[in-house]
């Protein structure tokens, strides 16, 4: 077996023995998201196109995830859901150790380690055996019919399961598994690379940070919460009916203070309940009856009590809920479903009991768990647990010099007869148990009487035999307990494994509650408005979310607008001018919109996105031994060989790598190559005639990043905000570098060079009849789209006609310019004032850009100036256009 690493070269594989993890029950106590414990099989179809069928089984919740992806030859759609789910093991057929995609996976995904299980593992006819065994009873038929049209993902569902119960020798309580199919489609897909640089899950430049998309988002009060925040931040949906139901949610929670504040609040508290339920349902195959295997079954009953008893806070919470969403997690909550089970912990278990974090505590919940007078043998060894207790706690008091009956009733040596007139303090650790802590200042040298003895920085911590004897019959007490409880406790667990589908269904609930929580506080306190899904990419007052919370007294917003029309968008602007801040800003706009969160906006629509790419911030790859152009030109190649027309792309400082020529070469091609994918894209440079050479193309828009240079380039000052067309002062790298004080004499040479290039560029641009009739196309085709979103509007008569009579008057003019020959509107022929961010619009409220039809089904024509535009089609083709001339 042999593994890739990152840089290239094969390493030896870890051995299966060596990655084995221990068959005991998982902890219930871990509540970070990270650390989980994911197993992933793999499979793939032989031939050209390959389907590649996978199985994520989470050892930490229970939970299956199957999915079956169409990928190409690069398995771009495989390494991204993978690396979604960080497995920590991903098992391969033991015939496909020197298979490409095993090749690609090792070389993408340095972390999780590669075993190779015998092919028979991968067995349709047992995953159907296996979903019949341990699905919800519920669910199996469903679950049946997609896994006879998705034959990899049954194979891979065996061969998780197989491996499991062979190597790791565990299973699954009967019909107690979640099982979920995940199709290609239904969320959006965001490489690897993106994820880094957008930093969406954690900070580029501090780990610990929270200055993420997650960290920012990520205020939930559970873990199953955080789970699916996370979860949801790497895989955004594209579903319209759930993204529109979470919304609806957000808003029920921001409009009604008092149930927000009821649904935190009952929100508090809740352990991980995936965790615990999964602990229940998991269990060793060798099943060995230790004290320590009891005593995790007993803890795992404490915290079920917990939680359950919590679930009817959930329900009460939500009593004004109107949303169908929240109603629907208050149903799953409701007291009447959960009543029987309640009955039966009350009938078997101490009304007091509850989970407790610190050690000596938990051992007490654990030996009073089980109600008195269920078993008569089970009440005397507490008794007897309960007088050791006390005996540990007089001889400290003893021994500090306190009054005692102690050495009345108990035989002592003559030496522990000694008493001290100091301050002894019993504390209780789980290796030590009882131990005695004496302030170090009481003390030079301790009596021999005290054994075991470990000196502090402010304190001395140390036992005697006699508390060592008495720790061992507290121990055997305990234990004798513990064994007395298991039956008892056994019984219980079986009956909780008959409801633990409800419970799984109550504990996913309660996650999306807490997500839509949070997303109800973000709302409420950074001032979030809720966007709207449609074909245009609309935003007013946009702010970047991560930056205004480090910067939000000084941080200004911007505006934003992506149609058919001016779907590539390039982005000049000064150095430091918040090119990046910006395209990043509508990046995570968009993945926020598509979980189901709020944006900070004043006015915000967006698109459904299904791919979303970004080349930002590449540098010296060292491990992969490729230079910065290299490592930004492969990262190019792979947006170019996977994007499609609903996808997103930002790109920031191309070709800057290498030559000017070359780089500017380069640049123009791969926009070229962006622009015929009719995909949404922001390009950010500093090449000049990119912007210039593109700008006559059909769907190019020129913005730039406006900031103030003064006369004698003394003073610049950044605003921040963005404007129509290319930078104006191509010279802002000589007015920076005057503000670096170069020598006179050096700047005096820049100037001229930097004129004479100028001016020999506008000589090479003069106007012609293909310019000038590349320009009309344009503003054509601007005026066509916008008069197709005005017909899908909300907006009144009255202020569609005075937006008409105000796109008449721009279209005219600037029509006439171009007639005229003038060189007055060369940059940005397309129309201002669009209707979706018009001002005005804004205000009054009246004009919202959606789906729906304006008033009837019917189309209409709209006879305007001197053309007429068809408008038969909600489509707006920039090759196929509907434009007659008069």
């Amino acid at each position: 077996m042999s593994r890739v690493s990152s840089s290239g070269p094969f390493v030896p594989l870890t051995s299966k023995s060596a990655s084995r993890r221990p068959t005991a029950r998982p902890t219930a106590t871990a509540t970070s998201v990270a650390g989980q414990d994911i197993i992933c099989a793999i499979s793939e179809s032989r031939g050209v196109s390959s389907t590649v069928g996978l199985a994520f089984i989470n050892l930490n919740t229970a939970e299956v995830v199957l999915c079956q992806i169409c990928d190409s030859q690069i398995y771009e759609k495989t390494v991204t859901k993978i690396g979604a789910f960080e497995p920590n093991e991903i098992l391969f057929m033991n015939t496909a150790k020197e298979s490409k995609l095993c090749y690609i996976l090792q070389e993408n995904l340095p972390g999780p380690i590669f075993t190779f299980a015998d092919r028979k593992y991968w067995s349709d006819k047992t995953g159907h055996e296996f979903l019949d065994r341990l699905a919800f009873r519920d669910e199996v038929d469903s679950l049946k019919v997609i896994l006879n049209s998705n034959y990899f993902a049954a194979c891979c569902f065996a061969a998780a399961l197989k491996y499991l119960e062979m190597d790791l020798e565990s299973a699954f309580v009967s019909h107690s598994l979640r099982i979920k199919f995940e199709p290609s489609q239904g969320s959006m897909t965001i490489d690897l690379a993106t994820v880094v640089s957008l930093e969406l899950i954690q900070n580029l430049h501090n780990s610990k940070s929270r200055d993420s998309l997650y960290g920012l988002l990520n205020q939930c009060l559970t873990p199953m919460g955080a789970r699916m925040l996370r979860a949801s931040v790497l895989q955004p949906s594209t579903e319209r009916v759930k993204l529109t139901e979470r919304y609806n949610a957000v808003e029920d929670l921001t409009t009604k203070e008092d149930m927000f504040v009821s649904v935190r609040q009952a929100l508090k508290g809740f352990i991980d309940s995936d965790r615990i339920l999964t602990s229940i349902i998991l269990v060793p195959t060798n099943l060995k009856q230790t004290v320590q295997y009891v005593e995790n079954s007993v803890n795992n009953v404490i915290m079920l009590k917990s939680y359950v008893s919590s679930i009817k806070n959930i329900h009460q919470a939500l009593g004004a809920a109107q949303s169908d969403l929240l109603l629907e997690v208050r149903e799953l909550c409701s007291p009447s479903k959960h009543r029987a089970l309640e009955q039966l912990m009350a009938e078997t278990l101490n009304e007091s009991v509850t989970y407790q974090s610190k050690p000596l505590d938990l051992r007490n919940q654990r030996t009073y768990c089980v109600k008195a007078g269920v078993n008569s043998l089970l009440d005397v060894a507490r008794q007897t647990y309960k007088e050791a207790n006390a005996d540990a706690t007089e001889l400290v008091e003893r021994l500090a010099g306190k009054r005692s009956t102690y050495l009345s009733q108990h035989a002592i040596s003559d030496k522990s007869q000694e008493t001290y007139d100091i301050t002894l303090d019993l504390k209780y650790d789980t290796p030590r148990q009882y131990y005695i802590c004496i302030q170090s200042d009481h003390f030079e040298a301790l009596p021999e009487e005290f054994i075991n003895v470990y000196r502090k920085k402010n304190r001395t911590e140390c036992q005697t035999l006699d508390l060592v004897k008495l720790n061992q019959k507290i121990t055997d007490a305990h234990n004798e307990v513990i064994i007395m409880s298991d039956q008892i406790i056994q019984d219980l667990l079986r009956e909780v494994c008959t409801v633990v589908a409800e419970l799984f269904r109550v504990s996913e609930a309660i996650a999306m509650l807490d997500m839509v929580a949070v997303f109800a506080q973000l709302a409420t306190s950074n001032d979030y408005i809720r966007p709207e899904l449609t074909a245009t990419l609309a935003i007013k007052a946009g702010r970047h979310p991560i930056r205004e919370r480090i910067h939000s007294s000084k941080f200004i917003p911007n505006d934003a607008y992506a149609t058919p029309q001016t779907r590539f968008q390039i982005i000049t602007g000064c150095n430091m001018s918040g090119k990046s801040t910006y395209i990043r800003s509508l990046a995570l706009m968009t993945v926020m919109a598509q979980i189901g969160c709020f944006v900070p906006a004043q006015y915000a629509s967006f698109p459904i996105v299904h791919q979303l790419f970004a080349r930002v911030a590449t540098s010296d790859d060292l491990d992969a031994n490729v230079s910065t152009f290299a490592a930004e030109m492969r990262e190019m190649a792979f947006i170019l060989r996977n994007i499609q027309p609903r996808g997103m792309v930002l790109v920031d400082e191309l070709g800057r790598g290498t030559s000017t020529t070359d780089g500017l070469a380069i640049a123009i091609a791969l926009a070229e190559a962006l622009l015929a994918s009719h995909t949404l894209v922001w390009f950010a440079t500093h090449f000049h005639d990119l912007a210039r050479i593109l700008s006559e193309r059909s769907g190019v828009i020129n913005l730039h990043l406006a900031a103030n240079i003064s006369e004698d380039a003394s003073k610049m000052t950044m605003l921040y905000q963005i404007a129509k067309g290319p930078v104006p002062d191509r010279r802002y790298g000589l007015a920076l570098a005057k503000l670096v004080d170069l020598p006179p004499a050096i700047l005096q040479v820049a100037e001229s060079v930097s004129e004479t290039l100028d001016r020999l560029a506008r000589q090479r641009n003069c106007t012609s009849r293909t310019v000038a009739i590349a320009k009309k196309r344009r503003l054509l085709l601007s005026l066509r789209e916008q008069l197709a979103i005005a017909r899908n509007s909300t907006m009144d008569d009255d202020s569609l006609r005075r937006w008409m009579i105000k796109l008449q008057e721009g279209f005219s003019e600037k029509m006439a310019a171009l007639e005229l020959g003038s060189d007055t509107y060369s940059e940005g022929v397309e129309l201002d004032d669009h209707p979706v961010i018009s001002e005005e619009n804004l205000e009054s409220e009246s004009f919202k850009t959606n789906t729906t039809s304006r008033q009837s089904p019917g189309k209409r024509s709209s006879t305007f100036g001197l053309i007429i535009i068809n408008s038969e089609s909600d489509s707006v083709d920039s090759d196929n256009e509907s434009v007659v001339l008069v």
